[in-house]
């Protein structure tokens, strides 16, 4: 009977339970596409260079676990509050208390494994789609990556489930110590927000205090390693939740003291805000946390992808190296539309390469050298014959060469002594086109063709900006394809709680949105006001984790080469257009609850 009465109450509150439900499942499909990368020790290994990667990871799952922690702890005071009042009703007509405490202790669990599995097969489809779109769309060279990861499903499961588990427990007590009338009156009392000015102060004080000490540790995590990352981890978050919880009560309280709560709606807005102001406080940090690691890591990606072509056009000043071409290469060649092109002759000593001097002292060789230590630029350098030979950048004329040349030394010789040579004569063909990335798939047939006519020749040795290019896309392609995936996965996140906490308010907040229009309020009005508050909740941790990421961006200085700043207004610009859809989404699901 008892169950039958739970069944029934479920099904009168099924929009309820469809928002909690979704929610958690967001919340672990995320969790597991995270861990599927941490836990996934060979994937880390093989795609990049940077031996302190799964140290990071490491922190980053404590981060999100502490997240995960405050998200369910949400989301088990949403469902606790929704059940209040049917258990109470219960125990009214009788139910026994041990027998209410079973059904809630099994009805938490129930909610958290379903919701739990469910999330990680999402996850699993999400890793593999989402996968698949960025090796394409970036053009990158992944190995051991794995959309399904046993450790990783282990992982989700096993603290969501212990995390349910505890909930339950916590769910029986409390409900089976409350008195059945306080259960029915439960959600009727507002957590009306009071001004403690001392203890506020002294949370925005050590706030700060948090905060600087994190972007300080940030800024020299050069010097600090590991430290610095478990330093800013931990003082970020505490700066954070305290600033939020100060200055945000704070706020609410000081606007509805002056005139412009009296215009409007604003009065009612400010109080949809202030009523269940304490809850506020913690989904706002975790969100604004959330949307400095989506912003920071999305930054950072396309920080990587921007250098790995500049890195390559540093390698060497030709795109290509093509010995002794034959008549479909040169036309494969041409095709390309190269902007230099250029022929040097030589022939093969038992020790040597003969190259004629007076070639390059009419055609010099172009070659790139660096400029500063740590900026992307390069100077293109032209050297003749007799500078050459002396010079360390030789070694860029030396890999465009076949491979029987590069086991050779180059000598420039005269006109009179190349002519004295008996061995054939043969050709080196170098060119540059105007984009390697763009011309890479008709690089990649060129260097193929001449890969079968000199089987010695492999493609890690080829020379020039093509090979380059290659190189350094997979040195950097696992760098890049974390920062998007990882960005991509913390966005949707960030917007699953945010839109779960205001959808979760929403049925309790379509009663006030009734009566107001009962007494005349003009339904543009009560739009504004929805706006208005909805608002309010998205922009306030955007400006925190925005501020985060300005400082955040510091630590990657020093495993970037070039500044991690530049060209930031391009995914800013992105990442806000994908904040504002998700505003526009929440203000309209909002609408149709409320504003039935």
């Amino acid at each position: 009977m008892l169950t039958k009465l739970a069944m029934t109450g479920f099904q009168k509150r099924w929009r309820d339970y469809l928002v909690l439900f979704s929610g958690l499942i967001m919340s672990s499909a995320i969790f597991y596409m995270f861990e599927a990368l941490a836990t996934n020790k060979a994937f880390l290994k093989q795609n990049t260079s940077i031996s302190m990667v799964g140290m990071i990871f490491q922190f980053g799952s404590v981060l999100l676990t502490i997240i995960t922690l405050v998200y369910i702890g949400y989301a088990n005071s949403f469902l606790l509050s929704m059940r209040k009042r049917d258990y109470g009703l219960f125990m009214l007509v009788g139910a026994r208390k041990g027998k209410i405490g079973q059904l809630i202790w099994l009805e938490t669990l129930l909610v958290g494994i379903t919701a739990t599995i469910i999330g990680i097969a999402l996850g699993s489809l999400l890793t593999m789609g989402l996968s698949q779109v960025l090796i394409n769309s970036l053009g990158l060279t992944l190995h051991h990556l794995a959309a399904w990861y046993f450790p990783a499903a282990l992982t989700t499961l096993l603290l969501y489930v212990g995390l349910f588990i505890i909930a339950g427990f916590f769910n029986l007590i409390a409900l089976t110590k409350t008195p059945a009338l306080k259960l029915l009156h439960s959600n009727d009392q507002p957590n009306r927000p009071k001004l403690k000015p001392v203890r506020q102060l002294v949370e925005v004080i050590i706030g700060l205090l948090s905060i600087s000490i994190g972007y300080w540790s940030m800024a020299n995590l050069d010097k600090l390693q590991l430290a610095g990352i478990g330093i800013a981890l931990v003082t970020i978050v505490l700066g954070t939740y305290l600033l939020f919880n100060a200055i945000f009560v704070w706020l609410i309280v000081l606007l509805k003291r002056l005139p412009f709560a009296n215009r409007g709606l604003n009065g009612f807005t400010l109080s949809q805000l202030s009523f269940r102001i304490r809850n506020y406080t913690k989904i706002l940090a975790i969100v604004a946390m959330l949307f400095a690691l989506a912003l920071g890591a999305i930054t950072v990606g396309m920080g990587f992808h921007r250098q790995v072509p500049l890195m390559a056009n540093g390698t060497s000043a030709y795109d290509m190296g093509i010995v002794n071409t034959t008549s479909q290469q040169q036309a494969q060649i041409k095709a390309l539309k190269p902007t230099t092109e250029t022929t040097y002759h030589f022939k093969i000593g038992k020790k040597a390469v003969y190259y004629r001097a007076s070639e390059f002292n009419a055609q010099p060789f172009a070659t790139m050298s660096p400029v500063g230590k740590t900026q992307l630029k390069f100077k293109l350098k032209r050297l003749d014959a007799q500078k050459l030979t002396k010079s360390y950048e030789r070694y860029q004329f030396g890999q465009l060469q076949g491979s029987a040349q590069q086991q050779l030394a180059t000598t420039m010789v005269s006109e009179q002594q190349y002519q004295s040579l008996t061995q054939p004569e043969q050709r080196l063909t170098v060119f540059v086109t105007k984009d390697v990335v763009a011309n890479q798939a008709a690089l990649k047939k060129l260097a193929a063709s001449q890969q079968k006519r000199d089987h010695a020749l492999q493609g890690q040795v080829l020379g020039g900006r093509y090979s380059g290019y290659q190189m350094v896309n997979g040195m950097y392609s696992g760098l890049e394809f974390m920062g998007f995936f990882l960005g991509i996965a913390f966005l949707a996140m960030l917007a699953s709680c945010l839109m779960f906490k205001i959808l979760s308010g929403a049925a309790a907040d379509q009663h006030r949105y009734v009566m107001l229009a009962k007494i005349g309020t003009r339904t543009s009005e009560l739009n504004n006001a929805l706006r208005k508050e909805i608002a309010v909740l998205f922009i306030l941790p955007g400006i925190v984790g925005v501020v985060h990421v300005l400082f955040g961006l510091k630590m990657f200085s020093f495993i970037m080469i070039g500044s991690p700043y530049t060209g930031i207004w391009l995914p800013f610009l992105i990442f806000a257009g994908l904040y504002l859809i998700y505003y526009l989404i929440t203000v309209q699901i909002y609408r149709r609850i409320v504003l039935q």
